[in-house]
């Protein structure tokens, strides 16, 4: 549980919108969030401490309406938690760095692991690659 000197220090850096999803857990609306139809090359990194957390090569089109990757960046950036929030049993992914929700990661995603890293935009911050 966060203190509320450290809750007060999120509040600061984050929007309303990202501290709901990033340190409430919330999520958002499918199709709607800014990185669920990008294409640019780059990384995206998360919105609450700047980690690396996935390449613009590892996202493909899930057809969720969410940012969806086939892996991480680095598996070590990334925390995995038992979810079993709203009656369903899933796996939330977080930030290992900050503690950040992301989203969850589900075992219906394409080759080389199956993985599915279901993200939300909101909680991701992409930095393109140099031309």
């Amino acid at each position: 549980m966060e203190s509320k000197s450290s809750k007060d220090k999120w509040k600061e850096k984050l929007t309303k919108e990202q501290y709901r999803v990033l340190r409430e857990k919330g999520t958002e609306p499918a199709f709607k969030g800014k990185y669920w139809n990008h294409h640019e090359k780059g990384i995206y990194k998360c919105a609450g401490c700047g980690a690396p957390l996935f390449l613009s090569e590892e996202k493909f089109d899930s057809g969720t309406g969410w940012p969806s990757f086939k892996q991480p960046y680095n598996e070590a950036n990334l925390e995995e938690k038992l979810d079993k929030s709203y009656g369903m049993i899933r796996t939330e992914v977080l930030c290992s760095n900050c503690g950040g929700h992301l989203g969850h990661v589900f075992d219906d995603g394409p080759n080389p692991k199956d993985c599915r890293y279901c993200i939300n935009s909101i909680s991701l911050d992409f930095c393109e690659f140099p031309k």
